[in-house]
C-alpha cells in the first residue's frame, strides 16, 4: 500500500474550517489546537500574519500533501479569493506542551481592504468550537 507524503501544516485563516477545506476536496483528518508566536492576526480582506515580537496566532496544525497544498494556496486562495501566499517555515506550539516545526502560508503583497463579515464568520465559528482564548475570539470579531 503507497501512501502520499504529507507535511506539517499550520493554519490560521479560514482553512482552520472544514467546510472552507471541504470546497477544495479536502476532508476532515486529525489536527491539533496550536499557536505560533511572533505574528498577529489581520483581516483584510484575508486572513494574514503579520510580525510582531511578543504576538500569539490560534490557529490548527495538521498534515497535507504537496497537492492538495498547491489546490488551496494556487487554485482556491489566488484563483478564487485573490491571495497570493508563500510557504514559510513557523514553529508551531501545541497544546500538549510540545513544539513542532510546520509550513504556514502568508502574503506579502495583500492589499489592505475591510473584511467580508461572512469571511471573518468562517473563521470565528470554529475559533469558538476550537476554544480559543476570549481575548483571541474578540480580535477575530473586530475585523467584522
Amino acid at each position: 500500500m503507497t501512501t502520499e507524503h504529507t507535511v506539517d501544516v499550520f493554519f490560521y485563516g479560514s482553512y482552520i474550517n472544514f467546510d472552507v477545506l471541504a470546497e477544495v476536496d479536502i476532508n476532515k483528518r486529525h489536527f491539533e489546537v496550536s499557536s505560533v508566536h511572533g505574528y498577529k492576526l489581520t483581516i483584510s480582506p484575508l486572513a494574514n500574519l503579520k510580525y510582531k515580537r511578543l504576538g500569539t496566532v490560534y490557529g490548527i496544525l495538521t498534515q497535507l500533501t504537496h497537492e492538495e497544498l498547491h489546490r488551496l494556496y494556487q487554485d482556491h486562495a489566488k484563483e478564487k479569493l485573490g491571495g497570493e501566499y508563500l510557504p514559510e517555515a513557523v514553529i508551531v506550539y501545541q497544546q500538549r506542551g510540545t513544539y513542532t516545526p510546520a509550513l504556514c502560508y502568508i502574503s506579502h503583497n495583500m492589499k489592505a481592504e475591510k473584511a467580508a463579515s461572512a469571511y471573518v464568520k468562517k473563521i470565528l465559528e470554529p475559533a469558538k468550537e476550537y476554544g480559543f482564548p476570549a481575548w483571541y475570539l474578540n480580535q477575530i470579531a473586530s475585523f467584522q
